[in-house]
């Protein structure tokens, strides 16, 4: 099966009638990622998993983080995850939570020599990210000056291993993945901790969110989410 522009539309039973809630997403393991022709994740196995409480239809669709950022943002039937619920969004979204809570760490190439300790003695070095990524709010709030925006992380992890930026932060769990994979990188110091979501538009219908929450809940309460978690090496709190 072919999946044309990294579309999935997963049709549910007994939603005639219902509006059709559009997920966006992108590529950001361990959370959301595509292997092969298959999307897979934390925060993709249990939007998928939740929505099976649900009475509507859904498509995943996933894209450039700022365009699925910005959809869920400007449409009423739009929701992005997995989102870092941080203070500057939270005004902005509804939120169905918790997917995950995680922890973000600033990193450097191992060959850079480069180490700082702490956020103040950072704010020197040139930090890459991507553009509408929660740390580009995080970096903002923090006073980073230098702070380089590519279009993705992946793009941002090839500048920081070329020397092209000197640092970079990103989830505890991708930076494992990373390291697991060979890559000589460094874990220097916690830049923060947040929880992730499903963020949907502000005007999104409130029962529809209510059934997505109730939905999420009960993943939480019958074990599926730690399940989840144990599959793809997340802690899980215990």
């Amino acid at each position: 099966m072919k999946y044309a522009a990294f579309l999935l539309s997963m049709t549910l039973a007994g939603a005639a009638g219902a509006e059709t809630i559009h997920f966006t997403t992108e590529d950001y393991p361990p959370y959301n990622y595509r292997e092969g022709g298959e999307l897979k994740g934390v925060g993709y196995e249990q939007t998928v998993g939740l929505m099976k409480y649900v009475k509507a239809d859904h498509t995943i669709e996933m894209m450039p983080w700022a365009r699925a950022l910005q959809l869920a943002e400007s449409e009423r039937t739009h929701c992005v995850f997995t989102t870092a619920h941080i203070a500057e969004r939270d005004k902005r979204f509804k939120w169905v939570e918790p997917l995950a809570i995680d922890r973000n760490v600033m990193i450097a190439n191992r060959a850079s020599g480069i180490k700082p300790r702490s956020i103040e003695e950072a704010r020197q070095y040139t930090v890459g990210t991507q553009r509408n990524d929660y740390t580009q709010d995080l970096l903002e709030r923090n006073g980073f000056p230098k702070v380089d925006l590519a279009t993705d992380l992946k793009l941002t992890f090839k500048k920081l291993m070329s020397g092209r930026i000197d640092l970079m932060p990103i989830s505890e769990k991708y930076f494992q993945d990373l390291r697991a994979e060979g890559n000589a990188i460094e874990a220097l110091f916690i830049l923060s901790e947040q929880k992730f979501a499903i963020a949907c538009n502000i005007d999104f219908p409130d029962a529809l969110l209510a059934e997505m929450q109730a939905g999420l809940d009960k993943l939480i309460a019958d074990g599926t989410q730690k399940a989840i978690f144990e599959k793809y090496k997340m802690p899980t709190g215990d």
